[in-house]
């Protein structure tokens, strides 16, 4: 598995400067009734735009990979995105596991009503961790985009602070999760949601600063 990842980071470090593109990204499909399939334009979006103002070379399509499959392990980084329920079985749970203390990295959009649900799915994941908000001081928030202010609010949902959360395991940061925000919704086509310009490109930033930092983390 180790050999694997240091396959996956050096992949990852050549797409910063290949004219060919040699990493994917993936969107994670899981079960229990909920969406992932959600935002459908915003992962490709998001992509293009890494791809434009960081240099990187990501295949502009992105996968879809379900979290018990093998097939995690080709993925530096996969995407959870939607509303309502999300479910972990103890074999797909264990296998996300292994994936993230592998070197992989999961990043978690609540487009709403997912947190009392995804919040219990990773207990199954990491028992011993509790998410954590991540301070503003944090390196994801001064990547090529500076946001001292922590992450940007997109959408209102109940009106609350946009949050981010994370969790650490042996110093390195494994997992992001946003809410009360949708960064994921701010990375759409504008015809979906007809978001202000400013808050796509807040998104995009953002969502740039992820990347950035995951694949210079690994």
């Amino acid at each position: 598995m180790k050999k694997l990842f240091l396959i996956l980071l050096s992949s990852v470090l050549l797409s910063f400067s290949s004219s060919q593109p040699t990493i994917k990204i993936a969107r994670l499909k899981y079960n229990g009734g909920g969406d992932w399939y959600c935002s459908p334009t915003s992962l490709n979006n998001l992509i293009a735009y890494c791809n434009k103002n960081l240099n990187t070379n990501i295949s502009p399509q992105e996968d879809v990979v379900e979290v018990g499959s093998q097939e995690i392990f080709n993925y530096p980084l996969i995407h959870l995105t939607g509303h309502g329920n999300v479910t972990f079985s103890p074999a797909e749970a264990a296998n996300l596991r292994s994936y993230l203390l592998g070197g992989g990295f999961l990043n978690i959009n609540d487009s709403y009503g997912m947190d009392m649900f995804i919040r219990n799915e990773l207990k199954k994941v990491f028992p011993e961790l509790t998410l954590a908000e991540i301070p503003y001081n944090h390196p994801v928030y001064h990547q090529k985009y500076n946001f001292p202010n922590g992450i940007p609010k997109i959408h209102e949902h109940d009106k609350k602070p946009a949050q981010l959360f994370g969790l650490v395991y042996n110093g390195r940061l494994i997992c992001l999760y946003n809410y009360q925000t949708d960064i994921g919704d701010g990375w759409e086509d504008f015809e979906v949601h007809k978001d202000p310009e400013e808050k796509r490109q807040e998104a995009l930033k953002f969502g740039a600063n992820i990347i950035q930092f995951v694949f210079n983390q690994n």
